[in-house]
């Protein structure tokens, strides 16, 4: 029997009396959600209204997984006959939150397709090849590759999880037709989970919801299936996309099921889910090429490599073609080698037709956004286009006695042309130059964000000095905005207080409270301005003694909350250049925390601890004992405390107007900037 529901989440309107094809509603078929059950008691006020007049019906039930995303899109295809579908080959980017498991889903996945053979030795995270993401933990880039299911080419895009990375995401949805929108079974929709799934629903993209880490004694499918049909709703999706596949997985024994507790020995119900579900991309086979170049790649032997999706035609090896910008502006080119993904690995050949996903050799000038076109006849497409960045730092040559110590790189000349070319790959980050020739504005998505850079820069031999984080603001109608982040925070009950009056004096409201399971953890979901975010992460690890996770993104710009204080005490600064000596130290440490230990070059203005009170103090860390023969006292055992040890990531956190963070190859001092010291006075 043909079968269609309406649901409305209202109590106060009886089922009966609403029609199933109102705008509205949210039709789901019987078998395209496995956990139906929850929307029954989530979002119905009574039973539910099953309609049998032929009328009403739109598309007949059917025992297998049938997404009516594939039938919308099917529709459209019909009215524009000269597109037509590849059913041969699936296009999908893997989007969740941070650390929810996208990379170690794929791992699973990549593993059951015998990408690898069985006796070949594969690191965790094989996706995740940046020394950095490995040693993070944390994707960073996005990275391609493609697996074959039942004659079916699918090609997998893992992306990074983590919102000052959002720009990663917002231009490999270009790429795609469908998203695989990964889930904690016990977390639910997380900050980047929503702005992730924003983006693709802006796409029309359809989606796959995937609750990983279903095997957590603390799970909560039923909540977190609730919560994401809740955050469809709000943003706005179409009925045809909240009409989503549910898979139950985890992607760490490599399982996938239609129930929490009825997971298959494999992965293949989402691999099918993938096939049925996901369309095949939209092309037109016969029109000029079209290809736009969504990322970049260098080669020391091939040069650049630009990686994208062909939207229309063929590419040949070999072929002269039409590198086009948005604003018509053209040049031309010659493709020299043509890659495929196939696999793990990229694969050459001599032919690409529309629909895949290609890596094109030769243009060594295209940057990302461009459109790689026919010779005669080509037109661009649309550019990619990324959200502003809200947080901003200045790059500046070394100025500190050591300069030149450690570092390959000095000159500002070699800054600016390294900061420069970050731009060619990295969408979300902006360069301007400063005040001066040797200083540069460096904007980007969070303090995250340019930290990597950072980070990138001195491992390859850069040395430089960075100034505190700062947020950009706006003035609209004569009235200052600042940037707005909502910050979700997951911490043990018993320090739920402390936190509360931490978020407090940095201006956070508290949007939402709630407890979760049997672990004793309570979320508290806050809206704070990113000025009070700058320095949080150290304090609030401080006062939950480790064991908080913060997650934060932005929401909006609003108008400014005031002055925010984010450090109470002060500085301990060296008083002279020279080495640091256990003599002087033992009596420097009563001051406050020590950054450094015995036998350590310092000059005057460094800083080497964190005082104890408001204000900064000057010490002399390098005071040697008197060597007279006068004593006849016995020498008296010191003992220092450890020194505190600060990352890139902590010291960034730490300085405030008046200092600096220099970096080098070796080593991360920070200092007092005598410019900003002397404007101060």
């Amino acid at each position: 029997m043909d079968m269609a529901i309406g649901a409305r989440p209202t109590s106060n309107i009886t089922p009966k009396a609403l029609p199933v094809s109102s705008r509205n509603f949210h039709s789901v078929k019987l078998s395209s959600i496995s956990g139906r059950s929850w929307l029954k008691r989530q979002f119905l006020g009574g039973p539910l209204s099953i309609k049998t007049n032929s009328k009403t019906l739109t598309t007949p039930l059917r025992s297998s997984v049938k997404c009516s995303v594939s039938e919308a899109t099917e529709a459209a295809t019909e009215k524009k006959i000269q597109l037509v579908r590849r059913d041969d080959i699936r296009n999908i980017a893997i989007v969740a939150h941070v650390d929810h498991g996208k990379t170690t889903l794929v791992d699973a996945m990549l593993r059951q397709s015998k990408v690898f053979r069985d006796n070949q030795f594969v690191q965790e995270r094989i996706m995740d090849s940046n020394d950095l993401e490995r040693e993070r933990g944390i994707t960073i880039l996005s990275k391609n590759t493609s697996i074959t299911y039942k004659d079916t080419k699918i090609n997998i895009i893992d992306t990074p999880g983590h919102s000052d990375f959002g720009g990663e995401v917002e231009r490999i949805l270009n790429m795609v037709e469908g998203v695989l929108l990964v889930v904690d079974s016990v977390e639910g929709p997380m900050p980047q989970t929503r702005f992730v799934l924003k983006k693709a629903l802006e796409f029309g993209h359809s989606v796959i919801v995937v609750i990983n880490k279903i095997d957590r004694p603390s799970a909560r499918p039923d909540y977190v299936i609730n919560s994401t049909f809740e955050l469809f709703i709000e943003l706005n999706a179409t009925d045809e996309q909240c009409d989503f596949q549910v898979i139950y997985a985890s992607g760490l024994k490599g399982q996938a099921g239609l129930s929490p507790e009825n997971l298959a020995d494999d992965l293949g119900p989402l691999f099918e889910s993938v096939v049925r579900c996901i369309p095949g991309p939209q092309i037109a086979k016969d029109g000029s090429l079209q290809m736009l170049a969504t990322n970049i790649e260098y080669d020391e032997h091939k040069g650049r490599i630009a990686i994208g999706r062909l939207h229309a035609g063929m590419l040949h090896k070999g072929m002269d073609v039409r590198i086009c910008t948005s604003e018509d502006q053209c040049r031309f080119g010659r493709v020299s080698e043509l890659f495929v993904y196939e696999k793990f690995f990229r694969v050459p050949t001599e032919l690409v037709e529309a629909g895949d996903i290609c890596a094109v050799c030769g243009i060594d000038d295209i940057q990302i956004g461009e459109t790689i076109a026919d010779k005669t006849a080509g037109k661009p497409l649309p550019s990619i286009k990324v959200e502003e960045p809200t947080v901003r730092m200045a790059f500046s040559i070394n100025i500190s006695p050591f300069v030149g110590r450690e570092g390959k790189y000095v000159t500002s000349r070699n800054l600016r042309d390294r900061l420069y070319r970050e731009l060619e790959r990295n969408l979300a980050m902006k360069v301007e130059d400063g005040e001066t020739s040797d200083t540069f504005i460096v904007s980007g998505r969070g303090t995250l964000h340019i930290t990597i850079l950072i980070e990138n820069m001195r491992r390859e031999g850069y040395e430089f000095m960075v100034g505190p984080p700062k947020v950009i603001n706006k003035r609209v109608d004569d009235k200052l905005l600042e940037p707005f982040e909502i910050a979700i925070v997951e911490v043990p009950e018993e320090y739920v207080g402390p936190v509360v009056e931490l978020l407090g004096r940095r201006r956070g409201h508290m949007i939402d409270m709630q407890g979760t399971g049997s672990e004793g953890t309570t979320f508290m979901k806050y809206k704070i301005p990113t000025r009070g975010l700058l320095g949080l992460r150290n304090s609030i690890l401080t006062v939950t003694r480790g064991t908080a996770v913060l997650n934060t993104i932005f929401d909006e710009y609003g108008p400014w909350a005031g002055d925010i204080s984010t450090r109470d005490l002060g500085s301990l600064v060296a008083f002279e250049d020279g080495t640091s000596t256990t003599y002087a130290l033992a009596s420097s440490q009563d001051r406050g925390q020590m950054f450094i230990g015995p036998g350590v070059d310092v000059y005057k203005g460094q800083i080497i601890g964190i005082h104890q009170r408001p204000g900064d103090l000057s010490l002399n860390v390098c005071k040697k004992k008197a060597a007279t023969n006068v004593r006849s006292n016995k020498e008296q055992t010191v003992v220092l405390d450890s020194p505190m040890e600060y990352s890139l990531d902590d010291c960034i956190e730490y300085i405030q107007e008046d200092e600096l963070v220099e970096v080098t190859p070796s080593s991360i001092r920070m200092c007092k900037n005598h410019k900003t010291t002397k404007k101060l006075r």
